[in-house]
């Protein structure tokens, strides 16, 4: 497929590029669609930070060279969906219907597992002693991601940052594993994404860890708060809505209670961080106006801690189907439905990039800016069930 080549940089726009991935299991087929638009792009990250099926998506991408990784990406994403041979028929009885081919990618999932990813436990594991804590054995993700991803790599000073997300089971804190801070290896990744119940909590140092998404679907307040800041633009790729239709059926509410509690209140987080964000912004620009003798004074002193020079610019890309997935979406592992997720995820980051609104001038007394273009056309077209 022939690709357009993305917009240039304009003169004196230099912000660092972060990546933001959440978490959602089969859904993450759609950052990957959006980072093969952003890989051709001008606006390269230098700092990839993810949740769950987020940050394998971010170690795929950062423990790759820039032409590879979205190779690498789509070799995870076809073995992940590549089904059990007696279930091939399906496709072919379901190809043309939708809902029912979703239904029965689900119904693989939790009967089988998936390729390369994980596996029911078997029968006899539930009559030993101690019983398992999970349904299921993750130890083929082990084997792929490392077949997929240089640790080295990653650990490199010159390499691109890597941030991912997990909970400690035993305190229930919140950890972040940043390989700028400590070598990070395949079990930071997999911990990331332990799901319980379905996964198991992965052992660390000596403790235990689960998936991050229990506490915070996303990593975006950590990539815009972490010290030292820098001016960013942050392509914040979420794959559950926080906003979306009002339930006809049991099923569509069903699917609407998972949007909104692994959303993460997207657009309230986001707009927090940037209220907080401007409010860094003019302390530092108000401190800067004080006379000298105010300015030693012990509540200047103290303002001058929540002061922040950088400017940040947010560029959301929400995963918005047109049709109900189901609540069954984040563990339905089709083929075809990877591949229309994949291609919604190029198109969205395709339009966002065409657009770049972010290389807009700056306000002065603005510290942060949120754009959502997808959004901004879908409520243009009357479409605000989805936008």
């Amino acid at each position: 497929m022939a690709r357009r080549p993305g917009p240039k940089r304009a003169s004196g726009y230099d912000k660092r590029v972060a990546l933001v991935l959440q978490g959602g299991g089969a859904l993450g087929s759609y950052q990957a669609g959006v980072y093969e638009a952003i890989a051709d792009s001008p606006f390269q990250p230098d700092w990839v930070a993810g949740i769950s099926i987020g940050a394998v998506n971010a170690a795929i991408i950062a423990g790759n060279p820039a032409g590879e990784r979205v190779a690498k990406l789509r070799r995870f994403w076809e073995r992940v969906t590549t089904p059990p041979r007696w279930a091939a028929w399906t496709d072919l009885a379901f190809g043309t219907v939708p809902e029912l081919r979703r239904n029965a990618g689900a119904t693989s999932a939790v009967l089988f597992g998936q390729t390369g990813f994980f596996e029911p436990r078997p029968p006899e594991a539930w009559w030993r002693e101690p019983p398992p804590t999970s349904f299921y054995d993750t130890s083929a993700l082990k084997g792929t991601l490392e077949s997929l991803v240089d640790f080295d790599r990653i650990n490199h000073p010159d390499g691109i940052r890597l941030s991912v997300g997990a909970v400690n089971v035993r305190t229930g804190n919140f950890a972040y594993f940043d390989s700028a801070e400590m070598p990070l290896r395949v079990e930071h990744v997999m911990a990331s994404g332990a799901l319980p119940p379905g996964f198991p909590a992965i052992e660390i140092d000596g403790e235990h860890f689960w998936d991050g998404g229990l506490v915070s679907n996303t990593p975006l307040q950590y990539v815009i708060t972490k010290v030292p800041r820098r001016s960013r633009l942050v392509f914040q790729v979420d794959v559950f809505p926080a906003r979306g239709r009002l339930p006809r059926t049991l099923l569509e509410a069903a699917e609407r209670e998972k949007d909104i509690r692994y959303s993460s209140r997207t657009r309230a987080g986001s707009d927090v961080i940037r209220t907080t964000h401007d409010l860094r912004h003019n302390i530092n620009t108000l401190l800067g106006k004080l006379p000298p003798a105010l300015r030693d004074t012990p509540e200047a002193h103290s303002l001058y801690e929540f002061a922040c020079v950088t400017t940040m610019d947010i560029a959301q890309l929400i995963y918005r189907p047109e049709d109900e997935q189901g609540q069954t979406k984040d563990y339905e592992f089709g083929r075809a439905t990877m591949e229309e997720r994949w291609t919604h995820g190029r198109a969205d980051a395709q339009e966002t990039l065409d657009a770049a609104p972010w290389l807009a001038p700056m306000p002065p007394e603005v510290g942060a800016r949120t754009f959502d273009v997808v959004g901004d056309r879908l409520r243009a077209e009357g479409r605000h069930d989805l936008a």
